[in-house]
């Protein structure tokens, strides 16, 4: 514990790193404000209870958990950034098969930088896809928890939409000034957001032998999905003999037995779940 502690006073005695991180915290804490902020014409108070008594457990309620409840709660944020990882993955996908877009991947920063614009208009146009179908999911499932005509609809769907670009723009902003990757902790401060609430009603629910089996229970699955996360299948690599006059050498001499490309078990991680 005391090099846990020691360790931290050691970051935050370089200037350069201390900055990153307090940038890292405070665009995150950015985020999480504009979670709060509710869109024109819902009740959020009235929208929570009606999602809560309807919650079943499935996609929807996995979303919002992604989205720390911005999705239940009518934020300006309920999309998050969601269609970005969309639109990535796509993105990707069709450099695999799509000539043009293949070029640009072998065109070096220049062709990143287009792969990046082609990302954000993919956005745009994914998040006014979803944008326009929560707003008349609102509408047709809790219509006392918001106002139901057409201006609600365009003014939302453009909210909606410039606050998923918005988090765009945080989260390359904290890749390129803080710490980390931006998109991966916006997702994660999304879902982390609601585990203190969720101990501590789990805590008043149950006995103290039974929470204390659940928070075991958790800190194993824990490990074990790091563990799978991290897990590599280690492919060695055998180089070509080569005749050097009557010798016979091997490429790599000395160091050939240590070299291996490290596959990961889980390679697709979590992306696949984002995206359906």
């Amino acid at each position: 514990m005391r090099e846990f502690i020691q360790t931290l006073k050691n970051i935050f005695k370089i200037p350069e790193l201390k900055d990153r991180i307090l940038y890292t915290l405070l665009l995150l804490a950015v985020y999480r404000l504009g979670s709060f902020i509710i869109l024109p014409g819902i009740d959020s108070g009235i929208l929570e209870q009606e999602f809560s008594a309807g919650s079943s457990g499935g996609l929807l309620d996995l979303f919002n958990t992604f989205l720390g409840g911005a999705f239940a709660r009518g934020s300006i944020l309920a999309l998050g950034i969601m269609p970005y990882i969309s639109a990535s993955i796509v993105v990707q996908l069709l450099g695999a098969v799509v000539p043009s877009i293949q070029k640009l991947k072998k065109e070096g920063e220049s062709g990143q930088k287009k792969m990046n614009q082609m990302t954000r208009y993919l956005t745009v146009a994914i998040t006014l896809g979803q944008s326009a179908t929560y707003v008349v999911y609102l509408q047709n499932q809790y219509p006392n928890a918001v106002t139901v005509n057409v201006l609600f609809w365009i003014i939302c769907v453009v909210i909606l939409t410039a606050g998923t670009m918005f988090l765009v723009w945080l989260g390359e902003r904290i890749t390129d000034n803080g710490i980390g990757n931006g998109v991966s902790l916006i997702i994660m401060i999304g879902i982390i957001s609601g585990f203190p609430a969720a101990l501590i009603n789990e805590f008043k629910a149950t006995l103290p032998m039974i929470f204390f089996i659940e928070i075991l229970a958790l800190g194993v699955v824990t490990m074990a999905v790091v563990a799978l996360t991290q897990a590599t299948r280690k492919i060695p690599i055998n180089y070509a003999r080569q005749m050097m006059g009557n010798r016979i050498g091997q490429l790599g001499r000395g160091n050939a037995a240590r070299q291996y490309i490290p596959l990961k078990v889980n390679s697709a991680g979590v992306m696949p779940i984002i995206f359906a």
